[in-house]
């Protein structure tokens, strides 16, 4: 008898230990899928407070645009006047 729940057995844990990754696969999606936050409907909260920070991040960011675009003009300014230093210098050796 015990030798029929030995022979049994056996092909049970090796199906067992064939179908663990699957089982253990199967439950990392799931923890994964119950941690992620759910998605917005796309409704926002009409807090006046979030949007007057969003205002004021938009208009910080198109102050720095423009003061980028007047360094990228400064920059560029220099450079030529840089580049006709050397040539300048290169003639008077």
């Amino acid at each position: 008898m015990e030798e029929k729940a030995a022979l049994f057995s056996l092909p049970n844990q090796k199906l067992m230990k064939n179908k663990l990754p699957y089982f253990a696969a199967l439950a990392a999606v799931l923890a994964l899928l119950l941690g992620l936050p759910s998605p917005s409907n796309g409704q926002s909260g009409d807090d006046p407070a979030v949007l007057e920070l969003l205002k004021d991040i938009i208009a910080q960011q198109a102050t720095i645009a423009d003061n980028q675009a007047k360094i990228d003009e400064k920059l560029a300014t220099v450079a030529e006047q840089v580049r006709q230093a050397r040539i300048f210098a290169a003639r008077g050796k």
